[in-house]
């Protein structure tokens, strides 16, 4: 049996199949709210950069370091430290190809087959897939109220394999921002067991909240439990380039170099330039971007009344992301298919996001709003509300309310 064959398929790639011969009109386009992945083409002068080092700077299109460009590192150094209040340094940082990368070689360092990782769910799908394919179990953390895991309850699931806990905050496919002094207790409870625990910050540009989301690099040894993940792709629209980056121990980068060599050599250079340009220009344009998607989280709290009314329940949004349980009998994953026919919006349903026979997955959807403008989530609720009839039964709880 191969490895691959431990693993589902690639869930966006399954939603993107729903979409073929399903014919959709000018007066009903297809909302796609299936991916939290920018459309568009990153800033003008983002894009100038890389063409003037594509034409001019030959290392652009050579074999680089493997663990990532000497100032694009020390850049992102330089930016946490001030933004956490902690002492990060080049030697911390690793940029990889993607933060999906970043994550299986954070994994590559930490486990062997048969050993163990905390997943809260709703997890996110592709960390799922990867501790299949390699062999290492997945415990599921169930969230409580609001989405968030409870440190408590991850203490009774800690064995003799644990390796790591991972968070994801802003939290995909939630939304929900974890508070720093929960961030505070799953650091505490991983270093008590001496396991590491993994902060997924792909989202961090777009979090409500101002200042630092969690103090944990202000402790003067926090690369001895904590390992960040970060992705460039969000923030400055490079998700073809495949930028992202490891914050961690300088010994843990040794070990995640020997899989990072193996995999790609290197990260994409004309992206690690391009992600440099980013971060040392695009600061106030960066700001309007975080504006507009928070814009657009508002529009999802200020029109879920209309959705309430039917049955409907917001339980996350935030970042990219809004997570909702819908009313019907069937579950979201027979729905989603029915989605595109009838409505013309294509939705990720909850059974992508947590374990086979977790019937919470069944009852809600993930709405990935990145793409989606307010007028366009004003349209998801004409849409979302004018479902009923035959193939859409409200359930048993929603009839009778």
């Amino acid at each position: 049996m191969s490895r691959t064959s431990h693993s589902f398929a690639p869930p966006v790639m399954e939603a993107r199949r729903w979409l073929d011969g399903v014919q959709f009109t000018a007066d009903r386009p297809l909302l796609n709210l299936s991916q939290a992945a920018p459309v568009d083409a990153p800033p003008e002068g983002l894009r100038a950069a890389i063409a003037e080092a594509a034409m001019h700077q030959t290392d652009a299109h050579l074999y680089g370091a493997v663990l990532g460009r000497d100032d694009l590192r020390a850049e992102v150094a330089a930016q946490w430290s001030a933004a956490y209040g902690g002492q990060i340094g080049a030697q911390n940082v690793a940029i990889t190809s993607g933060c999906n990368q970043a994550f299986c070689a954070a994994l590559a360092t930490l486990c062997d087959e048969g050993d163990e990782v905390i997943l809260p769910t709703p997890w996110y799908f592709n960390h799922k897939m990867w501790l299949d394919m390699t062999g290492v179990r997945s415990v599921p953390l169930p969230a409580e109220a609001g989405l968030l895991p409870d440190p408590e309850r991850a203490a009774t699931l800690i064995t003799p394999r644990t390796r790591a806990i991972v968070l994801v905050t802003p939290n995909n496919p939630g939304g929900v921002e974890y508070p720093s002094n929960l961030v505070r207790a799953f650091f505490d409870l991983a270093r008590k067991h001496g396991i590491a625990l993994i902060i997924d910050e792909t989202y961090r540009d777009f979090d409500a909240r101002t200042g630092a989301p969690h103090d944990l690099f202000t402790d003067p040894d926090w690369d001895d439990t904590l390992i960040q993940l970060y992705s460039f792709s969000k923030a400055y629209r490079l998700t073809g380039h495949r930028v992202g980056a490891i914050v961690t121990s300088p010994a843990r980068l040794e070990a995640a170099e020997k899989f990072l060599d193996c995999v790609a050599i290197c990260p994409n250079q004309l992206g690690q330039i391009g992600a440099l340009w980013g971060m040392r220009n695009l600061g106030q344009w960066l700001a309007g971007e975080r504006a507009e998607i928070l814009d657009r989280r508002a529009a999802i709290q200020q029109g879920m009344p209309r959705l309430a009314d039917r049955g409907w329940d917001l339980k996350g949004v935030g970042a990219y992301f809004a997570y909702i349980a819908h009313p019907f009998a069937p579950g979201s994953d027979v729905l989603a298919p029915k989605l595109v026919q009838d409505a013309g919006v294509l939705l990720l349903p909850g059974t992508m996001f947590t374990p086979k026979g977790d019937t919470s997955g069944a009852r809600h959807f993930r709405v990935a709003f990145a793409n989606v403008d307010r007028a366009g989530i004003g349209t998801l609720f004409d849409r979302l509300a004018a479902l009923g009839g035959p193939g859409w039964p409200l359930a048993p709880k929603a009839a009778s309310a």
